[in-house]
């Protein structure tokens, strides 16, 4: 399938979205939302899906100029639809995912390019990335699931911090508020950010998929819910072959050889 905004490679069990946009800092028009997820909607045999950015930036926001930004920022609708019917499922694909997805950031990752980063699994950022809700500067408010991500990943004083103040969030103080997973200098991101991939690509998914889903259920849930969610999946990764594989290599001292089954 030939896509018009982003790149997609597969090597192996890892499939790779590259958002193609670098003149604008790939600035993400409806259109790059729609492919992203069309993407995460049929992901075959993939089993990790890493994203990055093209050029300088990861993605400076959403491009109000491609979906008009007069509709956009007087609220006649433009703004509401595009966010319902483009860019909130492309962050939901994303989120339910039943494979880890890490984000490679290589700079500005703005509004809603900072909710698709924060909603990767795994976010590995260059040490000159920073992340920035600037929504407050023009009226308006966080969107694309920032609100639910910046909240639970940070706790309501710094999230509120920066979706009031619009304060740009470098890598390495991301890093410290937990906000991301880790962050590099800019010559090791890609590599940093492939070599995890891969180890994910290569890992038991089936106990990946429970994981993300029992983490869900932890964020929203209660005690009880968590217990029972993981219970029954324990039920179900105990019988894959994953699991065998891994009670024979365990028990035979090698490395166990993971197919995602």
């Amino acid at each position: 399938m030939s896509y018009e905004t982003i790149k997609v490679d597969r090597d192996g069990p890892l499939l790779t979205i590259t958002l193609n946009r670098p003149e604008r800092l790939n600035a993400m028009p409806p259109a790059m939302a729609d492919e992203i997820g069309q993407v995460f909607y049929d992901l075959g045999d993939a089993r990790a899906v890493l994203i990055t950015g093209e050029g300088k930036g990861f993605c400076s926001g959403a491009d109000l100029s491609a979906r008009g930004s007069d509709s956009a920022l007087t609220g006649k609708g433009g703004s509401h639809e595009a966010l319902n019917n483009h860019y909130n499922p492309a962050i939901s694909h994303l989120i339910r995912a039943d494979v880890p997805v890490i984000c490679a950031v290589n700079g500005p990752a703005a509004g809603v390019g900072c909710s698709l980063a924060l909603a990767a699994d795994f976010t590995i950022a260059s040490r000159n990335a920073y992340f920035l809700q600037a929504f407050v500067n023009i009226g308006l408010v966080p969107d694309g699931g920032s609100t639910w991500l910046l909240a639970r990943a940070i706790g309501r004083a710094r999230a509120t911090r920066m979706m009031m103040l619009g304060e740009k969030i470098g890598a390495e103080q991301a890093e410290e508020w937990g906000l991301i997973y880790k962050a590099v200098e800019a010559e090791d991101l890609m590599e940093e950010a492939r070599a995890l991939a891969g180890k994910l690509a290569n890992g038991p998914t089936l106990a990946y998929a429970a994981m993300k889903r029992n983490i869900a259920t932890a964020l929203d849930g209660s005690l009880q819910q968590v217990l029972l969610a993981e219970a029954e999946a324990q039920h179900i990764a105990g019988r894959s072959e994953d699991a065998r594989e891994g009670g024979m290599a365990f028990l035979q001292k090698r490395k166990a050889e993971f197919k995602g089954k």
